[in-house]
Parts: structure tokens; sequence; C-alpha cells
């Protein structure tokens, strides 16, 4: 009978360990790729119908909840199913999207004394809230996706704490088809007419506000009369 070489078992054994050590993804073949980054080059012309407005404006946080809160592109392939697109990103989350194309938009227009984002150390004389109902490539029953936006606007007076109007806007821009650098494109178009949507509203009310509401007469019991 023989003794087995101690060195012989011992190579075994690190050359067990070393295979356990290696990556996941190379035991499956491969190197992971890393997901592909989009960010939307919003561009919007500044209407000459847009009134000068001598005034400050801030923009309040984008509030927006799940699942659009995420750098993950949503879409809908059908009305009641919401996923997301395989191996692709957003560079930045939609809320900072919407925040610094608008944000631009205001500035590059040149019709406001200033406008900023809350707590830059302006003080504004309206202040802008937008909250999120939608940002996702919808199909909507069709063959190639729609990039839909749907924003909820209210501008108000920081120093009254009321609104002094507010407004939903909706664009739902048809991608050229359902590759998603066409998909972006779609959502580089539905973000500039949505923001010179809001731009145009903005200025146009701070220079026309609604009246305000009348209060109802009180009866003699105190209760509004109707």
């Amino acid at each position: 009978m023989s003794l087995r070489d101690p060195s012989t078992a011992l190579l075994r054994v690190v050359a067990v360990a070393a295979v356990l050590a290696l990556p996941a993804c190379s035991l499956l073949g491969g190197k992971k790729e890393s997901p592909l980054q989009f960010s939307p080059r919003v561009q919007v012309a500044t209407d000459p119908a847009w009134p000068k407005v001598d005034a400050q404006l801030t923009l309040a946080p984008v509030q927006i909840g799940r699942p659009y809160d995420s750098l993950r592109i949503a879409v809908r392939p059908t009305p009641q199913e919401l996923q997301v697109y395989k191996g692709a990103l957003w560079s930045q989350r939609p809320s900072e999207m919407l925040t610094n194309s608008l944000l631009r938009t205001f500035e590059d227009s040149g019709r406001l004394r200033a406008v900023a984002r809350s707590g830059a150390g302006v003080n504004g004389d309206y202040r802008l809230l937008i909250d999120v109902r939608r940002f996702e490539a919808d199909y909507a029953g069709g063959s190639v996706p729609q990039a839909t936006i749907e924003l909820s606007v209210k501008l108000m007076r920081p120093e009254a704490a009321d609104v002094l109007a507010s407004r939903t806007f909706l664009e739902a821009e048809p991608a050229a088809g359902t590759a998603l650098p066409q998909v972006v494109d779609a959502f580089d178009r539905a973000m500039a007419r949505i923001d010179g949507q809001i731009v145009g509203w903005t200025l146009a009310t701070m220079v026309s506000p609604p009246p305000a509401p009348v209060p109802a007469p009180m009866s003699e019991a105190g209760t509004p009369r109707r």
C-alpha cells in the first residue's frame, strides 16, 4: 500500500478554493454588462407671447411616488400592468429631470426677475408645486408606446399660504418605434411640450390671476345660505 503525496492533496484544496472564489458571473459565462443610461436633452424655445413678470419664483421639490420615483424606466404594456425596461436606467430620477428642465426653461425665457429651487436663498413672490401622476411609456392598446407625463401643478403665494391657481398637464407623445432610444426621444419631446405649457400658464396666471372666490353670505344662525 502506497501513501498519497501530501503536496498533491494540498494543490487540489487550493484549486477548489480558487474556483469557489470566482464571481458568479464568471461561472455563468461572462462579465455582467452595465445597464444603459439615458438622459433626455430638453430644449424649449421661448414663446414670444409669454409675458414678462417683475417677480421671483421658487420651485418646490417635485412630489413623486412609487413606482415612478426610481431610475428604472417605467413601461405599461397593458392598462393593468406596469413594468420596467430591462438593462436601462435614467441618468437622474424623473423628479430631478423635471425640476432641472423646468428651471432651465424659466431661466432661458428671461421673463422673470429670478427663479430658483426652494431653499436656494431666494425669497419667491410665487411658489410652484408639482405632483407627478404619471411618468411612463404607455402602449395604451397600440403597437408602439407613448411617452406619457401627467403633472398636477399649483401656483401659490407663500406669504398668504393660499393656492392662486391649479391645473393638470398631460402629454402623451408617440414613439417612432419600440426601440428604447426611440422611446427616450419621445420623452424628450413630451417633457419639452409640458415644460412650455407650464411656463406659459405660470407667467399668464401671474399677470392675470383668477378672481378670489366670494364668500357665501351667512344666515342669522351663522351658517352659509344656499
